[in-house]
């Protein structure tokens, strides 16, 4: 962020705004940082359901189930769709790599084949979905500046940090910028702006429920709008077990082949 140097008349003054502006960036730092040590169940299963909508109301409701795995550090998940039968047993893997892209792989049964999911297609939709492959990836706090805007209310949540997340690398991301409202009582994004490379909104993310189970805060309903197109891609967990360790052979490219 530059200084407007015809605003400031005294050195004072200037070092002062500059203060301000430091103190900013650490406080918005030590958020994200709580917000990436919040405690993650070493697994998670859950049946999801997953309800498309375009600008016309049309939509097409899936059903998919949702594997996790916390390990080392690192998260992998597996998703595989049940429902409707034109995608039933497309699986998705996508493991974290410490100081590295994620790796993703699909499995697509009309093929019946897994395929490496490349960097260059990191903009590409999700199965259709508002979310990209790169919105599915991790990304390591070094990656972004955060700028801590103000504290208010958004939605149901009373208590809410904003943090403005700037790509340091503009290439590593298909966003120029993004807005996040951090929960206090959770310290779980609850809003988030994300703006394309012109500095137009582009889309929207809403977790409209936050359950606790087993001692870990799970996000139950979330809604990702593309505003610029009208179509929304809506979750809803139905089913979820954080607490029943799920085999490794789950996470591998094997499983993602036979489905076993």
């Amino acid at each position: 962020m530059k200084l407007n140097l015809k605003k400031i008349m005294t050195l004072g003054t200037a070092l002062v705004a500059a203060s301000a502006l430091a103190f900013a960036d650490e406080q918005g730092d030590k958020i994200m940082e709580q917000v990436h040590a919040v405690e993650k169940p070493a697994y998670s299963h859950s049946l999801v359901e997953m309800t498309l909508t375009d600008k016309n109301g049309t939509t097409e409701v899936r059903r998919m189930e949702e594997y996790g795995r916390n390990k080392d550090g690192t998260t992998s998940a597996v998703m595989v769709f049940l429902s409707p039968a034109s995608i039933k047993n497309t699986r998705f893997l996508q493991c974290e790599n410490k100081n590295a892209a994620d790796d993703k792989w699909i499995y697509l049964p009309a093929l019946k084949s897994t395929r490496r999911i490349n960097s260059s297609e990191g903009s590409k939709s999700f199965m259709g979905t508002d979310a990209t492959y790169d919105d599915l990836s991790t990304r390591e706090l070094s990656e972004d500046t955060h700028e801590y805007i103000k504290e208010e209310p958004k939605l149901s949540y009373p208590d809410c940090y904003v943090v403005k997340e700037v790509p340091v690398d503009k290439k590593s991301s298909q966003y120029s910028y993004r807005m996040v409202w951090v929960d206090k009582k959770t310290m779980y994004p609850v809003y988030t702006e994300l703006y394309d490379k012109n500095g137009s909104l582009e889309k929207v993310l809403t977790v409209a429920k936050i359950e606790n189970h087993d001692g870990y805060n799970i996000p139950m309903e979330n809604k990702m709008e593309n505003v610029q197109t009208g179509h929304t891609t809506q979750l809803k967990i139905v089913r979820v077990d954080v607490t029943t360790a799920i085999p490794e052979r789950v996470f591998t490219q094997a499983f993602l082949s036979n489905g076993r």
